[in-house]
């Protein structure tokens, strides 16, 4: 039983040693490049640029889409609240709009001061008309999010990250390569030093002949240590080389789709606007509605030298986009608006 494991135990620890030698090799590569003292295969220009162009379409993403939440929901408080419970993943509490809290106000102080005065009838008519608003509002934040705002924001936390990682793999791919590179041209010099050594061995019985031979000797022995025999570091050269290539070519290829990324954001925002106009629209109408519907009662309070005229002014019926009616008649509907 102990002998079937014995070579998976080997297998284990030459693994661990080759990959914590592997780690040591990239840090030296990095720190010597830092310092100047290495060479470094620079990336295409092309894919550079597609990097740059990822880098910054992921920071104004991110500023945009934060402006936008801004925008939505302009309380930073029950902003964090809601990250909160998105963290949590739990459905956050439904609040009143400020219309809607306005709107509340006006209709309870409408029916206070009394539905059959003008100021109260006025009241009830806004309060009903600003809770509307708030109901659309409500609606338009609703339809921004789904539309615009998740599928912006996808990007930050999901896409780019996995375009972080694969970059990060390439610069790993990018080490392994430059030292494999290094790591042949040390064995490369052992093996020049090697025969040299050989070549002229030590003459005598100086003292001075004998160090400088050992010191080369040791030297040998140092580069060794750090790099393999040509043949091996030539074969590991070509391995890495190929796999930077591979990398290179997937790393470019999820670059290139930030394309499509900028062409879907389009579409999103096409879909954000198009939700604005309709929002705003819609205030626009329930508000010049509201206009008529108040001038007639202005108009009935100060006009009662020629009720002929206020009454005829005051017949004209109102269209909502709801489709209803609305007769500022107060013996028809002593409110107007639906209460």
């Amino acid at each position: 039983m102990g002998v079937e494991l014995l070579p998976t135990l080997e297998t284990k620890i030459d693994l661990l040693i080759r990959s914590q030698i592997s780690a040591l090799q990239k840090w030296l590569q990095f720190t010597e490049e830092t310092l100047g003292q290495a060479e470094k295969t620079e990336l295409d220009a092309h894919l550079e640029s597609l990097v740059a162009r990822a880098e910054k379409t992921k920071i104004w993403t991110d500023r945009i889409a934060q402006q936008t939440e801004v925008l939505l929901q302009p309380n930073p408080t029950v902003r964090i609240e809601g990250f909160l419970y998105e963290i949590l993943e739990k459905q956050a509490p439904v609040r009143m709009t400020p219309h809607e809290y306005l709107g509340e106000c006006m209709v309870s102080s409408g029916h206070d001061f009394g539905p059959g005065t003008s100021y109260g009838s006025a009241l009830i008519k806004c309060g009903n008309m600003q809770k509307k608003i708030g109901g659309m509002k409500k609606d338009f934040i609703q339809s921004s999010v789904i539309s615009f705002l998740s599928p912006v924001k996808s990007f930050v936390k999901e896409d780019f990250q996995i375009i972080l990682v694969k970059h990060r793999m390439l610069q790993n791919k990018r080490l392994d390569l430059d030292a494999a590179k290094s790591k042949l041209k040390r064995a490369r010099m052992a093996d020049a030093e090697s025969a040299r050594l050989n070549s002229t061995p030590p003459l005598g019985e100086e003292y001075s002949s004998h160090f400088s031979y050992m010191l080369g000797f040791l030297r040998v022995k140092w580069l060794k240590m750090w790099a393999a025999e040509v043949v091996e570091a030539e074969a590991e050269l070509r391995s890495a080389q190929n796999n930077f290539n591979q990398q290179v070519e997937n790393t470019r290829l999820l670059l290139e789709g930030v394309s499509n990324t900028h062409s879907h954001h389009l579409h999103c925002l096409k879909d954000f606007v198009d939700a604005q106009s309709a929002y705003y629209a819609r205030c626009n109408q329930f508000t010049v509605d509201l206009q008529k519907q108040l001038a007639c009662i202005s108009s009935a309070l100060t006009s009662n030298r020629s009720p002929s005229s206020s009454s005829s002014m005051c017949s004209i019926s109102v269209s909502t986009p709801l489709g209803l009616t609305l007769s500022p008649d107060p013996a028809a509907d002593p409110t107007g608006i639906d209460q």
